[in-house]
């Protein structure tokens, strides 16, 4: 073959896996997600960020993390043969999320008798819906093209997703450190598949954050340190959902009434005026779990609270962290509550705390003390 030829057969290869990607983001879209990119898996240049982060403890209790390390950044080691990575993003507002959304938010976080629930947790858990739909991707590509090497993930791996997702041009890293889109804010899920195909990459994007720090100076623990730097440990959606021990004592004021995660930092963003709800059902909220009368919670027994949350990811915490969480609610609603809120939530503290499991009573006993 002469080169002029080989030249001309590498453009049309190019050409041919650019149309692929094409297909791929069409497929992705019938498929409920909200884009498609393509990342290289060269991450070397984020390997110093990741090990500094990690030596500095601020994964907290998550010691899957460093026992991944930099393997986190390495595709092809996490899975050999892996030559491109397939990005994917899903919105999750509920269907019926209205408009003034961010204010409706604000109002319930100032509502000490309720809880508040995170808002990409009302619905069904995202790891399945997700998982089931990336692999309906890759076998819709294997349909096309035949078979080939992948695997799908969804927070379920050691796979640095912002990075990924960003690299793939999906966003850029907020200084939350959660991805952000132009079109869509940070209110939606990252998916990868890890293929063994060579596909061409995304063209990059560029940050747009500019000189904001309304992230930073909303954070109601100042888990945010610096910049694109967050401490995990000081995180509300880690204490209330990773931490498996005993909330701080320091920091179960600021809580507040979030039950289970925080969107305070996605709330203060401006570019989260774009977040747009998803076409899917899945994400509908479920009734009961946000917005919830304490008291009510309270009552649930560990059957009702499997029954009620099978499905959810508010699961996978289990019943006695979902008693901690409540109990520091609870503690907090009793500064602010009337004499007669103050009488109902502290005789249903005082009749549990006998025979509180050791990690709910801590809690119950400080909320006592309120």
């Amino acid at each position: 073959m002469s080169h002029e030829s080989g030249a001309a057969a590498a453009r049309t290869d190019e050409l041919d896996r650019s149309a692929l990607v094409a297909q791929l983001q069409d497929w992705g879209r019938a498929l409920g997600f909200s884009q498609i990119g393509i990342a290289p898996i060269d991450l070397h240049d984020a390997e110093p960020g990741l090990q500094a982060w990690l030596e500095a403890g601020f994964h907290g209790g998550m010691d899957y993390m460093a026992r991944h390390g930099l393997k986190r950044a390495r595709p092809a080691e996490l899975v050999p043969g892996t030559v491109s990575v397939i990005s994917a993003r899903m919105d999750y507002l509920p269907r019926a999320t209205p408009e003034g959304w961010q204010t409706v938010e604000w109002q319930g976080l100032r509502r000490p008798e309720r809880a508040q629930v995170s808002l990409y947790a009302r619905g069904r858990d995202y790891h399945k819906v997700l998982r089931v739909r990336l692999q309906q991707l890759a076998d819709r590509l294997a349909e096309a093209i035949g078979p080939f090497g992948q695997r799908c993930f969804t927070d379920s791996a050691p796979v640095l997703e912002v990075e990924l997702a960003k690299r793939a041009s999906l966003g850029w890293r907020g200084k939350h450190t959660l991805l952000l889109s132009r079109e869509a804010g940070s209110m939606f899920f990252l998916g990868e598949i890890y293929v063994s195909l060579a596909l061409p990459p995304s063209a990059p994007l560029s940050s747009h954050c500019g000189q904001c720090s309304a992230c930073i100076e909303v954070c109601p623990t100042q888990a945010i340190v610096a910049p694109y730097r967050l401490d995990a440990r000081r995180c509300i959606s880690y204490l209330t959902i990773e931490h498996k021990g005993e909330i701080p004592e320091a920091l179960r004021e600021a809580i507040g009434n979030r039950l289970y995660g925080c969107d305070d930092c996605q709330l203060a963003c401006p570019w989260n005026k774009y977040a747009a709800r998803s076409p899917l059902p899945d994400f509908d909220a479920r009734e009961g779990l946000s917005g919830a009368e304490l008291l009510s919670l309270w009552g649930w027994s560990e059957a009702e609270f499997l029954r009620r949350t099978e499905g959810s990811p508010i699961r996978r915490i289990g019943y006695l962290r979902w008693r901690r969480n409540l109990a520091v609610v609870m503690g907090n609603a009793l500064r602010t509550a009337g004499a007669a809120g103050d009488q109902r939530l502290r005789a249903e503290l005082q009749q549990a705390l006998p025979q509180a499991p050791d990690l709910v009573a801590v809690h119950i006993e400080w909320a006592l003390g309120r």
